[in-house]
């Protein structure tokens, strides 16, 4: 997005140096990455910078309202509540299109907010390969509050394993070595020390936890929790003894709670010029007459599931359980990375952790995905170039 840099990179780029970036990826992390990994990084300016931490801080304002709890306690389903909730999140990540104003400028929108991990130890690895293969300017970094890789690595260290040794903490998920972001375990792995764990794995003497080491039974003091419900519902056939509902001497880090209410049921309650409006249907009196320019959205599903872009009355008419959908105006993405075809539009997820302690959550690493299809997805760019998963360089 700054078109000196951009141009330069782009005629910089060849085949080579990108195959040179997935082999140095696969090589360090013995594995390739199952999502596509884009050619390019994304290059952001001060103006962009700003207003992208300007709207984190309005998604966070809300999440601090004194009332917060109250308002997001239906968004805790019977059978999904997990004892012992922490008294905030551990973990946020925001989701932002970038976006064109009718004034011609760029604007961060935001599209989703979650109180759950994304990427945080594969983005800080794979911008430090971006940075040995392509032309990145020493002064940007994709790093917040001026820290290095080894700080931030360290303060994600602390916030997870904290005071326990490492073999006490796992990474908590489903066939970990199957899931699409399991590079992203395997780094974390690498760089604190934490196994990655099917859930099925672990196993239970009365209320404590333990998973098996190189033939060595360890107990669980801390679940770095990776696990998401709605692939978990889908697998009876994965048999289990640990139960989330029930009560352990384990910490989660990431309490599962915060998933749900942090979710599309917090978009309603964000005020920001940088979020567009978003309802509970069930509280419309009034249905927007240009419902064209809004999209339907379950309160409960994963990865753009359910999502409906064409929204009209009749289809709003037709939903039964209208308590469980929400009514966001859309956004439309701008195509603003020239690439050597047709540019490409793009997505910043802004990752936040908060430590224990913290008076609110810090603003640490980043991820970004570039697009050329009518959504950001693997289902809409197949067979494009110039697409996938990034990371953005902040101008200091």
């Amino acid at each position: 997005m700054i078109p000196e840099i951009r141009a330069h990179f782009n005629q910089a780029f060849t085949a080579q140096a990108y195959q040179n970036l997935l082999d140095s990826i696969s090589e360090e992390c013995h594995m390739k990455p199952l999502f596509r990994v884009a050619e390019t990084p994304v290059f952001i300016d001060k103006e962009m910078k700003q207003k992208l931490e300007q709207a984190c801080d309005d998604v966070v304002s809300a999440i601090l309202r004194p009332d917060f709890k109250e308002l997001s306690q239906s968004a805790l389903l019977p059978g999904q509540i997990v004892p012992n909730e922490t008294a905030h999140t551990t973990f946020l990540v925001v989701d932002f299109g970038i976006c064109l104003e009718k004034d011609g400028s760029l604007s961060p929108k935001l599209i989703e907010v979650q109180g759950f991990p994304s990427l945080y130890f594969f983005q800080d690895m794979v911008a430090g390969h971006y940075r040995q293969h392509f032309p990145v300017p020493d002064h940007f970094t994709h790093l917040f509050g001026g820290r290095t890789s080894e700080e931030y690595l360290e303060l994600m260290r602390q916030v997870i394993v904290g005071d326990s040794h490492p073999e006490n903490v796992i990474l908590l998920e489903i066939e970990p070595e199957k899931q699409v972001t399991g590079i992203d375990f395997y780094v974390a792995q690498q760089k604190i020390g934490i196994a990655p764990v099917c859930i099925s794995k672990v196993s239970v003497e009365g209320r404590n936890l333990f998973y098996e080491k190189e033939g060595r039974k360890i107990q669980i003091e801390k679940i770095y929790n990776r696990v998401i419900f709605d692939e978990l519902h889908k697998r009876d056939d994965l048999k289990r003894d640990f139960d989330f509902a029930q009560e352990y001497n384990v910490q989660y880090i990431g309490h599962p709670n915060w998933f749900f209410r942090i979710s599309k049921h917090t978009l309603p309650l964000i005020d920001s010029p940088y979020a567009p409006k978003a309802y509970f249907l069930k509280d419309l009196a009034q249905l927007p007459d240009d419902l064209e320019n809004y999209v339907l959205k379950p309160l409960f599903s994963f990865a753009g599931m359910g999502v409906i872009i064409d929204v009209t009355r009749e289809i709003i008419e037709d939903i039964a359980d209208k308590d469980n959908y929400i009514l966001q105006e859309k956004v439309t993405y701008a195509e603003v990375i020239p690439t050597p075809n047709v540019p490409a539009k793009c997505e910043i997820r802004m990752l936040m952790v908060w430590p224990d302690g913290a008076e609110k959550p810090i603003l640490v690493n980043n991820l970004a995905r570039l697009s050329k299809g009518i959504m950001i997805g693997v289902r809409y760019n197949k067979d494009k170039d110039w697409v996938g998963g990034s990371v953005c360089y902040f101008e200091e």
